[in-house]
């Protein structure tokens, strides 16, 4: 499950990334939501899951620039990556499969 969780985590920040910031700031034909806001969602999911993980307080994520959005979703998947316990990675896996399914 590690595994599989870092390989599709790493496959979509650098999609996030690679994605025009012009394409991230509108949504997905037939989406009510932008593309960012939806790695922004899928990021706050990751650092909850984190956050629960090590036993701390959930916090909100800053609201980041376009730009910096692919790294903030890879830097929230890395904590539940190195903290979580294998029901956190299957969670974690099924939203950045959802993002993927999204973007």
């Amino acid at each position: 499950m590690r595994a599989e969780l870092s390989r599709v985590l790493a496959l979509q920040a650098d999609r996030v990334r690679s994605t025009p910031l012009s394409q991230l700031d509108r949504a997905r034909q037939g989406a009510d939501v932008t593309r960012a806001e939806l790695v922004r969602r899928t990021a706050q999911v990751l650092a909850d899951l984190a956050a629960d993980a090590e036993g701390r307080p959930r916090r909100e994520l800053p609201h980041l620039a376009l730009h910096g959005l692919g790294d903030q979703l890879a830097v929230t998947g890395a904590d539940v990556l190195a903290h979580g316990d294998p029901p956190a990675l299957a969670a974690a896996l099924e939203a950045v499969l959802e993002l993927r399914r999204g973007l």
